[in-house]
């Protein structure tokens, strides 16, 4: 089960010491070799904490107690790590593996009693009749299930030391039949443990530890000494030291780049960038395989990657972490069924089938319990109509999820109904139906690169986004919201959230995470570029941000007081772009603009104080015109009253798309003018006449200033007016660019759905691809059977029609290819077969086999079965009619018949009495001679007890004592008197000879009994004795 990183559970008793006010430094030091170690960092290793000892749990079976000893014989007592043997028990009997395995170590051994608290160098046994669970260190028992199906004890406590101990726990699968502790394994490589299961090799039963590495999920495959070996040298590895504790985000004492090559060696193998995924994740998945391999350094074990490419796809798989199961949260999955499922199945009735994605889907064990929740939601329905994309980035899990094949393991999360209902048995393991498969189709597919689906009722993705790093995530979550139909539901782990996206998503279940889709205007960016663009500027900053810590420079500091300096002592101005359009004001321009009245506009002319508005359009034309700078000076403007000199700058600027921009700056000109003397009196003759010519002059002048200003503003205004058509034209313009967007965005989610739909008709033709070269090897393999059987067969249809025949059935039932397809009835066979479809009926009817015999034209004899044709549903869809030579057979019958029939002709003339006896003594065969002495008929004779022939005239104790010694012992007896007075031919004496009869068939012993009258005999012979 895939798992959230969470604290160390580690309780505070008698085993931790309380934590001191600050850390000491050989606290610090080994804190910095774990961080350093799980990098690649080669130092030595110290011995771990008390706390900090790893669990190893053991389950065994028959053959498992042997190879426990062994290992336990080669494990050094010094050995810092506990065992808690598992083994299959009899639960009505006392258990004495306690004492047989103390005489195996020094370790101590302990049966196991409710809350004993596992301490290292101890070797733990469960006791009989209970099962247990670990939990924050400390060994619980609960009573053995009632259920009448298999126990599975091991799988039931690995998964508790996984959830319990995480990366600190190891699992040890030994001898022992059925597939028991499989499932736990899992469970202990999903949370970063270790693995072990025994060599088949050495096992005395291998169907465990067979299971066991068939999961994928065992590190290490060896006898029990290795094992020991194995445990021995990594019980004091780092890795195991802390389990919660992450190793070091950067290591900088070690080459930066070997971490690197790793992950560019698995994109170059696998396709998938791990550069995105969650980085403390990925350096503790490489540590563990560093550590399963023996390797020290990350330069190390890089080298020994290219030299093993093999390992690069065991790395792969590990850090994937393919771990999941039936019904996992069952709670979950009830809240599904209450607050999602009902809405779903009323909107199916009328917008088409339920469509869900299950993205990360490992093994399909989630995908396929969904199927089954949603069948059950949907009652009594023949063909419900959902369509379940189950996907993952792993080719091999894919797989395992279409063949749909489990261990009988399962049993442990699927319900008894449940298994029954929607599983079948096979080969010792559960596969699911072919109903419930076809509704699901799996394929490989990559959420960071691969176009999402589209159109989804339900998004279910359980702990995968715990493994990713945040920008992914937000990725991630965006494509789930494109994938959902409005309304649309998300369902999530526990220990995630839809964090950045919450303002798209609202809460349906809290505690279960399960979403409901808002519909939004807002459009995502689904293309992987996106996520490249923000990862490169994310790094860029991240580069900025070192270069200026490393450097020391003050980068605000500087920027602050550049501000500062531009605000007190550069002159006001403004930006404008090429129509005068104000895009920027910069200082305090309120004595050279002020805001025209009217309708509002930021147009610098427009704006433009009394006296200005003539300088500055000279100005801008002129700037535009030489390309270059402006300098207006003298100018004067009137601002309060107040008549202001200024000097007028207008430079040129260019824009980042190479548009033309004009900075246009106000430099105000200090007053010259000293102080006027106030005592001139008057002023004298000559000067008030010129005063006056001045005065004329000036008026002239501004009488001119005045018309020169009507023309300007009748130019100005018919400049306007050419604007405003302009601005006309350009607004159309811009309405139109706007319907071009409209239907360039239209295009866009138009693309991104044929993306979708081109994903999914991909993903169906590879399931169809699969399915078809599944079918092709089915099909091969069944034409080379039918080949290769010298056996005549027929498949009929439901309709009577022909399936297929061997070429057996094609010369005896004179078929050719073309018949194909036709009517078994449009044949004229060489056999004997005129009521074959009514036969045929009868068989599909009664669901039985029908047998007899039919002869060919040429005297041949065959022996006809025909029997119901049932497909994997257990349908009727046909029947299957074979064909056997029986010719010799009957012949060697008739031939049989007719010696047995001469053999009693030939015993019939023989005047003593013969009877053959079974085992039982009842009567199998007797002569006529037999019938007539004792005048007794055939039909109360054979099948019947030889003592109750007769009235029981046959019950003599000394006869049925002689008769049991003859089977018994093997042996014949001779003349065996007997005197005796028989009720239907009166007193007889007679000579009893017994022997066994040694057949074919040794387990039914016969004996023949002959029987010599001898009564006249002895007669004769009393009556010359009494004569003489």
């Amino acid at each position: 089960m895939k798992r959230s990183p969470r604290t160390t559970r580690l309780s505070a008793g008698k085993r931790r010491a309380p934590p001191s006010s600050s850390p000491s430094p050989a606290g610090k030091a080994k804190r910095e070799h774990t961080a350093a170690s799980s990098v690649g960092i080669n130092v030595a290793a110290p011995e771990p904490s008390r706390d900090a000892f790893p669990i190893v749990g053991i389950g065994a079976s028959a053959g498992g107690l042997e190879a426990f000893s062994e290992l336990l014989s080669h494990l050094p007592v010094e050995a810092p790590l506990a065992l808690v043997f598992i083994q299959h028990l009899d639960p009505k009997h006392p258990s004495i593996l306690t004492d047989i395995l103390s005489r195996t170590t020094r370790i101590p051994v302990v049966e196991v009693t409710h809350g004993v608290r596992v301490e290292p160098r101890h070797v733990y046994v469960m006791p009989p009749n209970t099962r247990m669970t670990i939990a924050n260190g400390v060994l619980n028992l609960a009573p053995r299930s009632d259920d009448r199906g298999p126990q599975m004890p091991i799988d039931h406590f690995l998964r508790s030391l996984a959830e319990d101990m995480r990366s600190r726990a190891i699992a040890v699968i030994l001898s022992g039949s059925a597939s028991d502790g499989a499932l736990g394994l899992k469970a202990i490589k999903g949370e970063g443990g270790i693995t072990f299961a025994e060599a088949p090799q050495s096992a005395k039963y291998d169907s465990m530890p067979r299971s066991a590495v068939a999961s994928g999920a065992v590190d290490f495959v060896l006898p029990p000494k290795g094992i020991a070996h194995e445990l021995t040298r990594i019980a004091r590895h780092p890795y195991l030291g802390v389990a919660d504790a992450p190793p070091s985000p950067a290591p900088l004492d070690v080459r930066p780049e070997a971490f690197d090559l790793i992950l560019r060696m698995l994109r170059e193998k696998s396709g998938v960038d791990f550069t995105q995924y969650r980085q403390t994740t990925i350096r503790r998945r490489i540590a563990r395989r560093m550590m399963v391999h023996g390797v020290d350094t990350l330069d190390n074990y890089r080298l020994y990657l290219e030299a093993h490419p093999s390992q690069l796809q065991a790395l792969h798989n590990d850090l994937l972490v393919n771990v999941t199961r039936f019904f996992r949260d069952s709670e979950a999955f009830r809240s599904l069924q209450a607050s999602v499922f009902p809405g779903m199945v009323k909107r199916q009735q009328t917008d088409g089938p339920i469509r869900v994605w299950v993205p990360g889907c490992a093994t399909g064990e989630e995908a396929y319990s969904l199927a089954i929740g949603l069948i059950e939601s949907l009652g009594e329905t023949a063909n419900p109509s959902i369509q379940l994309f189950g996907t993952d980035v792993s080719e091999p899990a894919i797989v395992k999820a279409r063949a749909g094949i489990y261990p009988e393991n399962i049993e442990l999360d699927v319900p008894a109904a449940l298994l029954r209902r929607f599983f079948v048995k096979l080969d010792g393991q559960y596969q699911v139906r072919k109903a419930v498969r076809e509704l699901c189709v799996f394929a490989k597919h990559n959420l960071a690169t691969d176009p999402p689906f589209s159109k989804m009722d339900l998004v279910v993705c359980r702990n995968v986004l715990i493994y990713l790093e945040p920008e992914l995530q937000k990725h991630v979550l965006s494509i789930f919201h494109y994938a959902l139909n409005t309304p649309g539901f998300l369902m999530l782990g526990i220990s995630e959230t839809v964090g950045p996206l919450s303002d798209f998503f609202s809460v349906v279940d809290k505690k279960y995470r399960i979403y409901a889709k808002k519909p939004t205007s807002t459009r995502f960016d689904l293309g992987v570029s996106s996520l490249d663009r923000g990862t490169a500027t994310r790094g860029r900053g991240k580069a900025a941000r070192t270069v200026g810590a490393a450097g020391g420079r003050p980068l605000d500091l500087v920027q602050e007081a550049d501000r500062i300096l531009l605000s007190k002592y550069a002159p006001a101005g403004v930006l404008v772009n090429e129509a005068a359009e104000i895009l920027q004001f910069r200082g305090r321009t309120s004595p050279y603009l002020e805001p025209a009245p009217g309708q509002a506009s930021f147009n610098l002319l427009k704006m433009a104080r009394e006296g200005l508005l003539m300088d500055l359009r000279m100005a801008i034309d002129k700037a535009r015109k030489q390309n270059g700078p402006v300098r207006r000076e003298g100018l004067s403007i009137k601002h309060d009253g107040k008549l202001t000199e200024l000097t007028l700058h207008v430079i040129p600027v260019t824009g980042p798309a190479q548009e033309r921009n004009y900075l246009v700056l106000f430099e105000r000109v200090p007053s010259s003018e000293g102080p006027k003397a106030r005592g001139r009196a008057a002023l004298s003759a000559p000067l008030r006449s010129r005063r006056i010519t001045i005065e004329r002059q000036s008026e002239s002048l501004r009488h001119e200033l005045t018309a020169t200003k009507e023309y300007l503003q009748s130019v100005i205004q018919d400049r306007e007016g050419t604007n405003e058509e302009l601005q006309a034209a350009n607004e159309e313009l811009q309405s139109s660019n706007e319907e071009l967007q409209s239907t360039n965005e239209e295009l866009e989610t138009s693309k991104e759905e044929l993306q979708s739909v081109n994903e999914e008709l991909t993903t169906v033709n590879e399931e169809l691809h699969h399915r078809n070269t599944e079918v092709s090897q089915v099909n091969n393999d069944l034409n080379n059977l039918l080949i290769g059987v010298s056996i005549p067969i027929v498949i009929l249809g439901s309709d009577w029609r022909i399936r297929r025949f061997t070429p057996m059935a094609a010369k005896i039932l004179n078929l050719i290819p073309a018949d194909l397809g036709r009517p078994i009835g449009d044949i004229r066979p060489n056999v004997d077969l005129s009521d074959l479809e009514s036969l045929c009926q009868h068989v599909i009817d009664s669901a039985t086999v029908a047998e007899r015999e039919v002869s060919d034209r040429n005297g041949r004899w065959y022996s006809l079965q025909v029997r119901p044709y049932t497909t994997a549903d257990t349908q009727v869809d046909g029947v299957l009619i074979t064909l056997e030579d029986v010719t010799v057979r009957r012949a060697s019958v008739e031939q049989i018949t007719a010696a047995r029939n001469h053999a009693e002709m030939i015993v019939d003339t023989v005047p003593m009495p013969l009877v053959a006896l079974d085992a039982d003594q009842r009567v199998t065969w007797a002569s006529r001679s037999f019938y007539e002495t004792f005048q007794v008929m055939p039909e109360e004779t054979t099948d019947c007890f030889l003592y109750d022939l007769g009235n029981g005239q046959w019950n003599i104790p000394a006869l049925r004592k002689a008769l049991v010694e003859v089977f018994e012992k093997n042996v014949a007896f001779h003349e065996f008197k007997v005197d005796h007075d028989f009720a239907r031919i009166g007193a007889k004496t007679m000579l009893l000879n017994a022997r066994p009869m040694h057949g074919g068939n040794k387990a039914k012993p016969m004996l023949l009994l002959a029987i010599d009258d001898i009564t006249m005999l002895k007669k004769t012979e009393e009556s010359l004795r009494t004569s003489g």
